[in-house]
């Protein structure tokens, strides 16, 4: 008997339009009548769930369900036809169905209603959800990541600044007690001198060790061991894109990447390099919240002496001279919020790497950062 035969309910004049529709629709189509039992299995469907279109055929679609779908189905069907409340018929939903080995997968389904003569048929859409859900678990993976090196970086970079501001300070304090001692040094020997030549001894004592200190932090942190590998650079951006865009849907921002094939592979820390594009991309958005035109522009080009260049351009403001000057120095910004290290971490990122960045604003309008790689063994 061919699939899908008269015999089944369906107009005759109609079996070779739904058998070809049957063949070719990309998601499993799965058709029952109203008493949940299969009329038709789609080639999809029978992709999908491991079973020929023979074993399903005539038998109650729950089949295809785990517990407790499984086992509440027809009464699902029963209350519908009694009350017309339809629960997911016409709306669709996310949900779970069982492959023929017994695994569970998720799926979302999508139901539409007929009639065929006195007859009342359903045809079920069902899409497989399992590399969605992944990659957005993925995505989550990644964001957590990123959110943790970044807090990393930015403890390093606070830390290293502390240090420079903290040393210059802590020297002073050093050579004036020790013209302290000094002026002190030839004075009678009597019991308050005596005192105030041990405090001031001590003093210089604990600014010297304070020092000390302050240096070895900068020198741990400048000499931070990263470990580079072979990276696709498209990749990279796609997945900091991705993150970075992660909220901003209702901003209607048109993006925009190119990628060239020549700047394909860089030797890098991936996460590091993400952070970098992570945070231009965020400032991007950010500089474009009150602007008629919102344009981003994510691109990539060989350039000379084994680097590649990427570039991250927008539609928005643009920097001002007076906050241009000194961009990338620690606790510079011109947002509201923030505490104006993240391009500073970019900065020491890509400088450990070997590259150097740095920002254009365009004739027109927006602003374009760019920043240099080395280039991987592709």
């Amino acid at each position: 008997m061919q699939r899908g035969a008269d015999q089944r309910g369906y107009p005759g004049s109609g079996e070779t339009h739904l058998r070809s529709i049957l063949a070719t629709v990309p998601d499993a189509m799965v058709i029952i009548d109203e008493h949940g039992v299969v009329l038709s299995f789609s080639a999809a469907a029978e992709k999908l769930f491991g079973y020929l279109e023979s074993e399903v055929v005539g038998r109650n679609v729950s089949m295809l369900m785990p517990s407790p779908d499984r086992d509440r189905h027809d009464s699902y069907l029963s209350n519908y036809q009694r009350t017309g409340v339809a629960k997911i018929i016409g709306i669709g939903r996310v949900t779970t169905a069982r492959h023929r080995d017994g695994n569970e997968f998720p799926i979302e389904l999508s139901i539409g209603e007929a009639k065929v003569g006195m007859h009342r048929i359903f045809t079920g859409f069902i899409h497989d959800i399992t590399q969605r859900q992944q990659t957005e678990m993925r995505l989550q993976d990644l964001q957590s990541e990123l959110a943790h090196v970044g807090r990393l970086s930015e403890m390093s970079t606070l830390a290293s600044s502390l240090a420079h501001e903290l040393n210059q300070p802590l020297t002073a304090i050093g050579s004036y007690c020790q013209g302290a001692l000094q002026l002190v040094h030839g004075t009678l020997d009597d019991e308050a001198v005596t005192s105030l030549r041990e405090v001031l001894a001590d003093a210089v004592h604990e600014v010297l060790r304070a020092g000390e200190i302050v240096r070895h932090m900068r020198e741990f942190i400048s000499r931070g061991d990263t470990e580079h590998s072979i990276e696709s650079l498209p990749r990279l951006i796609a997945e900091a894109n991705a993150l970075a865009l992660v909220g901003s849907r209702e901003c209607g921002i048109d993006v925009r990447v190119g990628f060239d094939p020549q700047a394909d592979c860089v030797l890098v820390d991936r996460i590091q390099v993400q952070q970098v594009l992570f945070n231009l991309i965020r400032n991007a958005i950010d500089a474009m919240v009150g602007s008629p035109m919102r344009s981003l522009t994510i691109s990539s080009a060989a350039g000379p002496s084994g680097f590649v260049t990427v570039s991250v351009q927008d539609s928005g403001s643009g920097i001002s001279e007076k906050v241009a000057a000194q961009l990338f120095q620690p606790f510079v910004t011109s947002k509201a919020s923030g505490m104006g290290i993240g391009l500073t971490i970019c900065r020491t990122i890509v400088e450990a790497h070997g590259g150097r960045i740095w920002f254009e604003n365009c004739l027109d309008r927006g602003t374009i950062f760019r920043f240099t790689l080395p280039k991987g063994p592709r």
